[in-house]
């Protein structure tokens, strides 16, 4: 598709040389997603199929993009939160790839519900959703879509919940893969991407010392444990709260403090939110912390933190430096906002490094090649990839890293496939 000025809407497509760079720069440390689009321009596994991708405008995901589009498939994107874009590479995006892009840093709310329609007046018969929305906006508003749809693929846990709760209430409309149920991506992009980045955008908005602060960590699922991780890597006392009483107790096994929210609110100097649910940080935790806490947010939609009864709490909002802001309470007290609540390490920092997304578009792709091969086999439920896939994937990163591992001998085979043999003999 030729890109004009109809089917795109972007900050400045005088960014698009910068944008390449960046797209390229990516590209060298996604081994595993190159490997995929070797085949993929081989087979041509999308072609003629129209793609509309909802994520993170980013460096990493304008490489899915190009992989898909190499791949035969008429792909369109989009930006899936208002203030993550990377106005360069989606100028690139246009320009270099014809890609009809639709995102920039800071857009309104409007603009993002003008960027979702032109995302589906493309009539996608395969979505690549990032927290559900598009998915979520076929179901209610363009149901004339589903007779046409392969299903859709989803990159988050927040947009897991989403649409496990609409296969329970039976209104999924198409099959659809969670992404982030394989291992090699919640493993490694959770834990790892989370981590680091979630921490990186902290750091960035803040230029605070985490040493010696206390920092608090709610939710300890795979992305709470990376950020719990990483915090006490960089000398931070962690406490750690949570709902699940088996996750509370392997953070505690861990050697983290685990309370509830309500008292750590307390003892914090950082807090941050990794759950997907939402007002976990809600107003009264906010009134009750130390002068000068920081609230940040690391879940998909910016509901985590009650920001809005933060705001009616405020006697002043100031912004202290890009994506920090100051809100002084009526009680007194200021409270730090990193990203507006929104996701930290997208907002304040790049999102997860290219090596890390590797193995998330991996998952991705192949994920789109699964709903068009097994197109009329699958019913309207949340799949997961294969466990081969997994494999495949964790073996491909290995090799790229130049690490070897052993493989059983035909003894060790019939050994473990065998009950014959025990303590007697």
């Amino acid at each position: 598709m030729e890109c004009t000025l109809q089917n795109y809407d972007v900050k400045d497509i005088n960014l698009a040389e910068q944008g390449k760079r960046q797209i390229d720069w990516a590209f060298n440390d996604m081994p595993v997603l190159a490997q995929i689009r070797e085949r993929f321009i081989k087979e041509q596994p999308f072609e003629n199929i129209r793609i509309s991708v909802g994520c993170h405008l980013t460096k990493e995901t304008a490489n899915l993009a190009i992989t898909m589009k190499m791949g035969g498939a008429d792909a369109v994107i989009m930006a899936s939160n208002p203030l993550s874009t990377q106005d360069d590479v989606a100028a690139a995006l246009v320009k270099y790839y014809e890609i009809p892009t639709f995102g920039y840093a800071g857009e309104t709310l409007e603009a993002y519900t003008s960027h979702v329609n032109s995302v589906l007046s493309h009539k996608p018969q395969l979505v690549v959703d990032d927290g559900g929305d598009l998915v979520a906006e076929i179901t209610k508003n363009w149901r004339h879509l589903i007779p046409d749809m392969y299903g859709s693929t989803e990159e988050t846990t927040t947009g897991i919940i989403r649409l496990k709760a609409m296969e329970k209430d039976g209104s999924l409309p198409f099959p659809a893969v969670g992404v982030n149920e394989s291992l090699t991506k919640h493993l490694y992009d959770n834990r790892y991407g989370t981590g680091q980045s979630a921490l990186d955008g902290i750091i960035r908005a803040t230029n605070l010392l985490l040493a010696g602060k206390t920092f608090v960590v709610c939710g300890y699922g795979w992305c709470g444990r990376g950020c719990a991780a990483k915090a006490r890597g960089m000398g931070a006392n962690v406490i750690v709260t949570e709902v699940d009483p088996l996750k509370a107790l392997e953070a505690v096994m861990d050697g983290f403090r685990v309370m509830p929210i309500a008292k750590a609110a307390k003892e914090g100097d950082m807090f941050i939110s990794v759950t997907g649910d939402k007002n976990v940080i809600d107003i009264q935790h906010m009134l009750d912390m130390k002068d000068g806490a920081l609230v940040c947010n690391a879940g998909h939609f910016d509901v985590e933190v009650n920001i809005a009864a933060l705001k009616e709490q405020a006697s002043e909002i100031r912004e202290i430096r890009p994506t920090l802001e100051e809100y002084r309470l009526k009680n007194g007290k200021t409270v730090l906002v990193v990203a507006q609540g929104r996701l930290v390490n997208l907002v304040s920092a790049e999102g997860h490094p290219a090596s890390v997304m590797d193995m998330s578009f991996a998952n991705q792709a192949l994920a789109a090649e699964f709903l068009i091969k097994n197109h009329g086999k699958l019913e309207n439920k949340l799949y997961v990839l294969p466990t081969e896939c997994d494999y495949m994937i964790a073996r491909l990163k290995l090799r790229a890293m130049g690490v070897e591992i052993d493989t059983l001998t035909a003894e060790q085979e019939a050994y473990l496939n065998s009950w014959k043999t025990g303590t007697s003999n």
